[in-house]
């Protein structure tokens, strides 16, 4: 795929991908071999028909491959540039075996792009009931959920605590990974659906989730809130001018326009030399914003190797191409003072690899009088996120060890009526695992609610009562006054 030029790219916020020409995907889906076992199928968390979406594109029949994706995949745009395919779906694609896999994410956001410029949308017949659905959160997980709920014939409305709709895709992600135009467009999708969002609410505060299934009449609620409450290392001068954390410094520059400073009043200091501790895709996204916004240095500490890096192989490539320097097998245990409570850089030792740990992956282990100090005026942690704890201190909803929400199989929460899904309930994920999760409490919410789910097919064969299937029977919700 068409990129800009790395020093080009290193000073704009415009998309550094530029998206498959027709022709190239036109060329790329014939490399599908079309396999009758369909690995990419199973690799994909929510199973969408892969080989028959890229068939539809070999037949140049763009709004065909739009209607089989929209089967299972409600952002195909934003999938297609943010999901870690090579973990996945092209991860066990046959041709990959012996050749480079085919391109699954590029084909899907090609074809999510031609959705967005044509303006497709697929809204089946609705028929409205009477039940009323709260959706908490409007990421991923919520999008989804809030979109199957409201094809149902559900009211929906999805509360979200900051102001614009989109949760962590809109905050977490850059715009030249993924345009906030592109969000915009699914967005305004579940809009057509009837969806309603009500920004700036933060539930938990300004009302909580009992309230919602009591005094508010909402007859069942899914909380898909995240996971955004970021770790620090707690080391030494943590709590320096000059110390921050990823997510709060992606929060400022997408969502709050700190990238835009004077014209939108979020400032957003940057220094000289910047240091991000951790190599996920959030420390490469905090890494190239760095950069973007004027750093002259920006360093990467890792503690394990590049083998070990858990950011997508592109992301390390991109972030190595607009200059970010890597220091592998390091790991800082002070943050240094300049004495007047600002940072000046950070103390660090050096690391070898021993046996692996729970993870896989070798333990990092320190070496011997290794240690050194690294000059730098601000650090950016981007070491994971922990589940923020509003839910538990503001309702009874029952939360495992690590203060994430505990769920059942069907996703139902210890509230009747309440469900969760996404990185609330397993931790940090991908947007399509956030998006299976939220399809699957949608089915178990319809379920709850009494509403048969369209999806499934009618049972046959069994044991009737006056011509219906038994396996057939529903029932009636009543409310007593």
């Amino acid at each position: 795929m068409r990129e800009q030029d790395p020093v080009e790219r290193s000073r704009n916020f415009e998309e550094v991908a530029c998206g498959y020409h027709p022709d190239d995907a036109m060329r790329e889906s014939e490399r599908c071999l079309m396999c009758p076992d369909q690995p990419c199928v199973s690799g994909c968390p929510v199973g969408i028909d892969i080989p028959g979406f890229i068939r539809k594109i070999g037949e140049k029949d763009l709004r065909g491959a739009y209607d089989i994706l929209t089967e299972t995949s409600l952002l195909p745009a934003i999938c297609g540039r943010v999901c870690p395919q090579e973990n996945q779906c092209e991860g066990v694609c046959t041709v990959g075996e012996s050749l480079e896999p085919v391109a699954i994410g590029r084909l899907e956001r090609f074809v999510g792009d031609a959705a967005i410029r044509e303006g497709w949308v697929n809204i089946p017949y609705i028929e409205a009931n009477r039940f009323k659905v709260g959706i908490v959160g409007s990421g991923p997980a919520g999008m989804a959920c809030a979109a199957d709920m409201a094809k149902a014939g559900c009211e929906v409305t999805v509360f979200e605590a900051f102001h614009q709709p989109g949760g962590v895709l809109r905050y977490g992600i850059p715009d030249f990974r993924l345009p906030n135009a592109v969000i915009d467009a699914e967005i305004g999708n579940l809009r057509k659906l009837g969806v309603r969002f009500e920004c700036n609410t933060l539930v938990g505060r300004l009302f909580t989730i009992e309230q919602m299934i009591t005094e508010m009449g909402y007859d069942s609620v899914f909380v898909g809130v995240g996971a955004g409450y970021p770790t620090m290392l707690g080391i030494p001068g943590d709590s320096l001018n000059g110390v921050l954390s990823a997510n709060e410094l992606l929060t400022r520059c997408n969502l709050m326009r700190a990238k835009e400073f004077p014209n939108f009043d979020t400032p957003q200091p940057i220094g000289k030399r910047v240091a991000v501790v951790g190599a996920g895709n959030t420390a490469m996204d905090a890494m190239r914003v760095c950069l973007r916004l004027g750093a002259e240095k920006v360093y990467c500490i890792y503690r394990r190797s590049r083998k070990e890096a858990p950011a997508r192989a592109e992301e390390v490539h991109h972030a190595e191409q607009e200059g970010v320097e890597y220091h592998w097998l390091t790991n800082p245990v002070a943050v240094l003072d300049d004495g007047h409570g600002n940072v000046r850089g950070m103390r660090c030792v050096r690391m070898e690899l021993g046996e692996p740990d729970e993870s896989g992956r070798r333990r990092p282990v320190q070496v011997a009088d290794s240690e050194f100090d690294f000059e730098a005026d601000l650090i950016v942690y981007a070491i994971g996120t922990n589940a923020n704890p509003i839910m538990g201190q503001t309702s009874k909803l029952e939360l495992n060890k690590w203060g994430y929400i505990q769920t059942d199989h069907s996703l139902a929460t210890s509230m009747a009526g309440v469900f969760a899904g996404g990185d609330i309930v397993t931790g940090a994920a991908t947007v399509i695992e956030a998006m299976g999760a939220g399809r699957k409490a949608a089915a178990s919410m319809k379920a709850y609610l009494g509403l048969r789910d369209s999806a499934l097919p009618y049972a046959s064969g069994g044991e009737k009562l006056f011509g219906i299937d038994t396996r057939e029977r529903n029932f009636a919700r009543v409310r007593v006054a």
